[in-house]
């Protein structure tokens, strides 16, 4: 007997309506489940992620050291410190200022800083922030001691930098700080982070890649007092790397020497290696103390620097340009000679002055003038109206052009410091861009004393002697020497010299020539009772640059030596600028002098200045080339 059709119907219809219910029963436990989690355990969760966390602590690498040459003693090393930070999201609400002002009180810091460093914007950030470096290990026991007052509150230790030479080395070394917003944003893709210390100037700076290592890191699970309450002590998932070490061309000895001579001078002073373009002393005055930087209050010394009229940040050595004066005459003693545009016999008189353009043209000696001369006794005696006569009618502006820049002024010396300026060579049509005037003949009567709108800087300078020195090569000056491994000392790169440009133009014998005129400059010369010393043979130039003032001008002298030498290695040259702005004293020549001797006779300065006799200088006022 079939069934009926409604009770076939009724089974499917049965199974739905329990599976429905059973569906219904499972989305009611679970939103149950859910409402008991968010409403009524939510708290006690919130409690427990308050009082229980994971903690992302840094070690901070170990930056590299910087030796000078000889590699005995660092003149940059680390020493240990501490720094305290804060992590704002665990201040409870409402009581941020209440933290700060406790802190400031205990660390004797302004609440100003604290503030500065950690706006309202920052107060849901987990992440410590640092308020303070430097910090004594007093500030350190007693912050411990009142740790339960201060919630948020953290510290650790952290090595800073200690400059040993706080002299003349600071325009080279430089010095570090906590990058700043607008450098994270071009070093993030470099592994920068904030908080880390990067360099900010000098070699600090130019080989930060390499001194500043990498960070470790250890993760472990605090309470809210900081307590370690992992089952192990912390576990170190990221050693630190320390960075490599350099050692420099400078010689700590010759530093302290050239420092020393040019002494207490607004001015600059380069001794460089012609053969290899090694930076042995490089010194820029006034000079700064970089352990400044390390300071909490550093930020009201960086303003104090740089509101100084005398510009201590300034390396003049490569970032102020002068006009080269006299020391041009170099340049255009190799230019006639090369051209052969003037006879070498010939003789120009120089009456201490001449009529040119409706104006009188006076040499520097004045009337009666230096009598005839030819070009060997013209840079001898460094005679204005030699080469006033022959640069204007003879050599031209376009030779006197091209021949500067083929000494390498107007150009970038690449040397491994950041912030080098390029000096100038004006050029006709640069003057009538700038002031929609045309050359004159006057211009290029200007530009033959190196007057004008010729600058240059006192690298510029030594690498135009060195390029006379090497036969028309000037090698890229150099202050890295090597960089060595931090632990076991070896050498990881050697740097090796490299040719900046090379003179196409310029024969042997004209480089032969103008090195024999210049060593006229000493033994008969402007210069010949100041450096025509027994100690070591020198040729050079001196320089008196004119600023605009009665009774001061710029002080330049620029040689090399010994002028005699068969090794070129044997050689240095020496580059001295003393500004304008001292009283006048002609001292570039004295401390040239100063310096030669105490290299080649191994003196100290105090040494070299008994040696010399130059205790009992009577200080110059009239101009002297």
């Amino acid at each position: 007997m079939a069934l009926p059709f409604n009770i076939k119907a009724e089974r499917p219809i049965k199974r739905i309506e329990v599976l429905k219910y059973l569906f219904i029963t499972i989305f009611s436990l679970y939103a149950l489940r859910l409402f008991f989690i968010q409403g009524i355990l939510s708290e006690l969760y919130r409690q427990q992620a308050a009082t229980i966390t994971r903690r992302v602590i840094t070690i901070p690498a170990q930056r590299g050291e910087i030796y000078d040459r000889n590699y005995n003693q660092p003149i940059v090393l680390n020493v240990d410190s501490f720094s305290v930070s804060i992590i704002p999201a665990e201040i409870p609400k409402g009581t941020f200022q209440q933290v700060a002002e406790r802190v400031a009180s205990i660390m004797g810091i302004s609440t100003d800083v604290i503030n500065t460093k950690i706006p309202p914007s920052y107060y849901h950030l987990y992440q410590p922030i640092e308020i303070a470096t430097n910090v004594s290990y007093e500030a350190i026991v007693a912050l411990a001691e009142h740790a339960d007052e201060l919630p948020g509150v953290t510290w650790q230790s952290k090595p800073i930098r200690n400059y040993v030479d706080t002299g003349s080395l600071s325009h080279v070394i430089g010095y570090v700080g906590e990058i700043t917003r607008e450098e994270l944003k071009l070093l993030y893709n470099k592994g920068y982070a904030q908080g880390d210390i990067i360099g900010k100037a000098g070699i600090e700076k130019q080989y930060d890649e390499i001194l500043r290592g990498k960070n470790g890191k250890i993760i472990k699970t605090v309470d809210v007092r900081e307590r370690n309450i992992s089952q192990k002590e912390g576990e170190l998932t990221d050693p630190p790397i320390s960075g490599k070490n350099l050692v420099l061309t400078i010689d700590r000895n010759i530093q302290t020497l050239t420092e020393k001579a040019l002494g207490p001078r607004m001015g600059a002073a380069v001794v460089l290696k012609p053969a290899s373009g090694e930076i042995l002393a490089m010194v820029s005055y006034p000079w700064y103390d970089p352990n400044i930087f390390n300071r909490n209050d550093k930020g009201q010394l960086y303003q104090n620097l740089l509101a100084d009229p005398n510009r201590p940040l300034v390396n003049r050595a490569i970032q102020s340009s002068y006009p080269p004066a006299s020391t041009f005459k170099i340049i255009m003693t190799a230019a006639i000679l090369n051209e052969k545009v003037f006879p070498l016999d010939k003789k120009v008189l120089c009456e201490g002055e001449i009529y040119y353009g409706d104006r009188s043209w006076r040499c520097w000696v004045r009337k009666p003038g230096h009598g005839y001369l030819n070009l060997q006794q013209a840079l001898a005696q460094s005679c204005d109206i030699y080469y006033w006569n022959v640069v204007r009618d003879y050599l031209g502006i376009e030779r006197v052009v091209q021949y500067a820049r083929d000494f390498g002024l107007g150009e970038l010396t690449n040397i491994d410091l950041p912030g080098e300026t390029p000096g100038f060579v004006p050029t006709p049509q640069w003057k009538e861009r700038r002031f929609h005037e045309k050359w004159l003949g006057g211009d290029t009567m200007n530009m033959s004393i190196g007057q004008g709108f010729t600058l240059i800087t006192p690298l510029q300078m030594a690498n135009m002697v060195a390029m006379l020195i090497n036969n028309g090569v000037i090698y890229e000056p150099h202050l890295l020497k090597e960089v060595r491994d931090p632990i076991s000392g070896a050498i990881v790169k050697k740097v090796q010299p490299t040719i900046l440009h090379k003179s196409e133009e310029i024969s042997e014998e004209t480089f032969k020539a103008t090195r024999e005129y210049m060593r006229t400059v000493i033994t008969e010369g402007t210069a010949r009772f100041p450096l025509n010393i027994k100690t070591v043979q020198i040729a050079g130039k001196t320089g008196t640059a004119e600023v605009g003032l009665a009774d001061r001008w710029h002080s330049w002298l620029v040689a090399y030596g010994p002028y005699n030498a068969t090794n070129p290695e044997d050689q240095v040259v020496v580059a001295v600028i003393v500004e304008a702005s001292n009283p006048w004293e002609w001292w570039a020549t004295y401390a040239t002098g100063i310096i030669f001797q105490g290299i080649f006779a191994n003196q100290t300065y105090e040494e070299a200045v008994q040696a010399l006799g130059f205790q009992h200088i009577t200080t110059v006022r009239e101009r002297r080339e």
